[in-house]
């Protein structure tokens, strides 16, 4: 028997809809289960493959729940803003709502061609107020909020989460910044009575410090042509995915949200839920936690008058012996202290070159690439000279934007030992580095000073007590996993529910949102560089 699909389906289809088949109401007699997909980008091309590639398998699954007695949840919506509709609005003049809108209903047409089994009456879509207005919500309370760490000993539900940033302005008015344990920016020290002292807007650049949502000074990926920051994925090879514009790395003010201060909680979760253990460790390797130390190492020259000190971070303090280079990221603030006269042109050429390559891109090239810097740093324990190099293989977000280099006991810096024939250190008994690094982390400790004859797990413990003791830094843990960067060059995308007093960010009132986007004559970046909402006119915010 012919199955004619384009009669069966189109009949069923019309009776679902009718019927409302597929809308949820609450049923407290059936068991609750929700599926939810990722919402797609309406993009003027419709759907693409990897759309109902996912979507067909997740519907499989919803009905088959449903016929298992469960009141099933499978909502569809769209991540409606976006870089495409803005460009196509560029070029078209057309407002970017009005494609985003055009591009939703033939995305709706095709997905109910295919028969999904969605509850269109819970659709969202991101560009419309009624739902950013939750997302503005929600970063108002994270603006207003700080970490408060997990304290030794405790069980409070108080610890280890966030807190209200007003409970930290008691705490300052109180004590100052002593006995905190907060995740921050940095470190700062500070009384009672300095930050009683202090202009609000001091106070306020204070709290930025400490803020889960705070403004800070960050390289991304910076598209002139676009007049955007770009995510990684949307670079390759020095160039924007979308039209092959020139990305340079730059510094600019960007919102962030202070997801590092969570690494431990997430490792922590991993234990609690239903992965498979090599997704988990996927996971874990993502958040990256390291144990070790940071260590100062002053820099002394001809042409400074005081020393100048600077820290990086370790898990193997017991190689301090082996260091025979130290490496600065081309980000670093330290670069153009630490530049002679003598490399200035060198370093200016190298970080050009550095500029136009993206963190992931570096990290994947194994290609070995650095400058001499012309300045050397001191060795702590032994009082060695050492110069301070200048490489992209460093990353700034990581640690503290410099190592100590080991060449004999890592492969990146024995490459980089190799290839401008600087010193190698073998620090472990019978380590051959004649041709390769030896990276194993067990062995008897050789060429080590006060380390000499312990085991490598032994020395280890030993080199962080001597720092500690010393005071030539401080035990620490890190964790590669990143604060998260807002962007906000764009216009078609939801405003930050904020405004500023004397250069400072305040949040708008609760009550005053959603705050909805301001019409613009151009979706073009200013003359002057500011992003397009720069254009509007008389966007200012009164409260109700």
């Amino acid at each position: 028997m012919e199955y004619n699909f384009s009669e069966i389906e189109k009949k069923w289809q019309e009776y679902w809809k009718e019927n409302k088949t597929y809308q949820v109401t609450t049923d407290k007699s059936k068991p609750k289960f929700y599926v939810l997909d990722m919402f797609p980008y309406p993009s003027g091309a419709g759907l693409h493959v990897g759309h109902p590639l996912g979507y067909i398998a997740s519907d499989i699954y919803s009905r088959y729940k449903r016929l298992k007695g469960f009141n099933v949840l499978h909502p569809m919506g769209y991540d409606a803003y976006g870089l495409p509709a803005e460009q196509y609005a560029i070029q078209t003049g057309q407002h970017p709502a009005i494609t985003t809108e055009q591009n939703i209903s033939r995305y709706r047409e095709q997905l109910d061609k295919i028969g999904f089994s969605y509850d269109w009456n819970r659709e969202i879509r991101t560009c419309e107020p009624e739902y950013y207005k939750w997302t503005q919500w929600a970063f108002v309370q994270m603006f207003n909020s700080y970490y408060k760490r997990q304290e030794p000993r405790t069980k409070s539900q108080d610890n280890g989460c966030a807190r209200p940033i007003s409970e930290l302005i008691e705490h300052f008015e109180k004590y100052g910044s002593a006995n905190l344990n907060v995740a921050q920016t940095e470190e700062l020290h500070f009384s009672a009575e300095e930050w009683k002292a202090k202009t609000e807007k001091e106070q306020q650049e204070i709290l930025m410090n400490y803020r889960i949502a705070y403004l800070a000074d960050t390289m991304v990926n910076w598209c002139p042509a676009l007049g955007t920051v770009l995510a990684n994925d949307e670079v390759s090879e020095g160039l924007s995915v979308r039209g092959g514009h020139p990305v340079e790395q730059r510094k600019m003010r960007q919102w962030s949200l202070r997801v590092s201060a969570y690494a431990q909680r997430l490792l922590d979760g991993l234990d609690k839920i239903d992965w498979t253990e090599s997704l988990k460790e996927t996971q874990k390797n993502w958040i990256g936690r390291s144990e070790g130390a940071e260590l100062n190492f002053n820099v002394v020259g001809a042409l400074r008058a005081t020393p100048l000190q600077f820290t990086v971070f370790t898990t193997r303090a017991d190689t301090i012996y082996g260091v025979t280079f130290m490496v600065l990221a081309p980000e670093s603030e330290l670069v153009s202290q630490l530049t002679t006269p003598a490399q200035k042109a060198e370093v200016l050429n190298y970080l050009e070159a550095t500029k136009k390559r993206t963190e992931r891109e570096r990290i994947a090239d194994r290609k070995v690439t650095g400058v001499f810097s012309g300045s050397y740093a001191v060795n702590p324990v032994n009082g060695e000279s050492i110069p301070i190099w200048i490489s992209d293989y460093v990353l700034a977000g990581y640690g503290t934007g410099a190592i100590m280099a080991v060449p004999a006991h890592d492969s990146r810096d024995y490459a980089f030992a190799k290839h401008f024939n600087l010193p190698i250190i073998p620090l472990i008994e019978g380590a051959d580095v004649s041709e390769e690094s030896f990276d194993a982390k067990e062995g008897i400790m050789i060429n080590s000073g006060f380390l000499n004859g312990l085991t490598v797990k032994e020395a280890i413990a030993a080199a962080k007590k001597y720092i500690a003791e010393n005071n030539l830094g401080k035990v620490k843990v890190n964790f590669r996993l990143r604060d998260a960067i807002f962007s906000r060059q764009r216009y078609w995308g939801e405003p930050f529910p904020i405004y500023y007093k004397d250069g400072m960010p305040y949040t708008v009132n609760e009550k005053d949102l959603p705050i909805e986007l301001p019409e613009v004559d151009k979706f073009l970046p200013t003359e002057t560089g500011e992003p397009p909402l720069g254009r509007a006119k008389d966007w200012v915010y009164k409260s109700l």
